[in-house]
């Protein structure tokens, strides 16, 4: 039992480099709320960044009782043209949708 706990621990803080090095290299996306707090307040401020959340949850314990374990950047769709309001003949590159997953346990 207690190397299953142990097992555990290491998993975790594994994920959680994991997820503080792919936050790190996605500049445009903002990082993912930090501090305590739940999966589903996570998935909401996501959501209001403008990001279609994709969860991945293990375990049965509803969002409002699980915790983040991961937070990995998924495809951004763009845009690239002149036709930007208030861009004059200059070509513009309009983000027209962005993706994240999270995995949460």
């Amino acid at each position: 039992m207690l190397g299953c706990v142990k097992q555990i621990g290491r998993v975790t803080i594994a994920v959680g480099a994991l997820a503080a090095a792919v936050i790190g290299v996605a500049a445009p996306v903002q990082a993912a709320p930090t501090g305590p707090g739940n999966a589903q307040d996570t998935i909401r401020a996501l959501q209001a960044q403008g990001y279609n959340v994709i969860v991945n949850k293990l375990g049965t314990a509803p969002l409002n009782q699980s915790s983040v374990i991961a937070v990995r950047p998924g495809q951004t769709f763009t845009r690239t043209d002149s036709g930007v309001p208030g861009a004059g003949n200059d070509i513009m590159t309009t983000v027209t949708g962005k993706t994240v997953y999270l995995d949460v346990a």
